[in-house]
């Protein structure tokens, strides 16, 4: 794809299995990119920019309340993040916003409803955790940039505030984050296994 124009490295974290670690450092596995349509950032591998707490805590959960992780465990990456969808500059925001009529347009052009962000069931704190609809937004997006523009994406990144507020009146909230999606794994520079003991509950 394109080269990785983009020139800042950043050390990201992904929540996983220990078999998926063990898998990609000794093995030289690759990690299986998310296309749920409900993924914050559209399809990409995940990570959590420099949280390994957060990381940590994810995998914990998944093991807790899906059942679909044994050992809950963080692989640590060096990712550039290369050409970058990079929503915490406002030039890519306004350009969802720009898009998002000509996205819609095509829904009702193809008699697909828009999809809507909802909560989860079990989410005490109101968070619209399922992103269908953002999801669908930026998936729609990127293709239609690579595919009528020529311009391809390595990764997309953003800032989410989510949780409860830390205090009372507070806008800085428990489980704020930056999330990076890797959409070309060439982004990936490569993966360590991060010290993770002091983290654990």
């Amino acid at each position: 794809m394109g080269e990785l124009s983009y020139q800042r490295t950043v050390i990201a974290y992904h929540g996983c299995d220990e078999a998926v670690v063990t898998g990609v450092l000794l093995h030289g596995q690759r990690v299986r990119a998310s296309a749920n349509d409900y993924d914050w950032l559209g399809r990409g591998i995940y990570f959590w920019e420099h949280g390994p707490r957060r990381a940590l805590e994810w995998a914990q959960w998944r093991a807790r309340v899906f059942k679909n992780i044994r050992k809950p465990a963080v692989l640590g990456a060096f990712i550039n993040l290369g050409n970058c969808f990079d929503l915490l500059d406002t030039n890519y925001t306004r350009l969802l916003t720009e898009m998002f009529p000509l996205y819609r347009q095509a829904c009702q052009g193809g008699g697909v409803a828009v999809p809507q962000n909802l909560p989860a069931r079990d989410e005490a704190s109101g968070d619209l955790v399922l992103r269908y609809l953002d999801c669908a937004v930026v998936n729609w997006c990127l293709d239609f940039l690579e595919k009528e523009e020529r311009q391809y994406f390595h990764t997309v990144r953003c800032v989410f505030s989510e949780g409860t507020p830390a205090y009372e009146g507070s806008k800085f909230m428990a489980k704020s984050h930056i999330q990076i999606a890797v959409r070309d794994v060439s982004a990936v520079i490569g993966y360590f296994k991060p010290n993770v003991d002091n983290l654990a509950e």
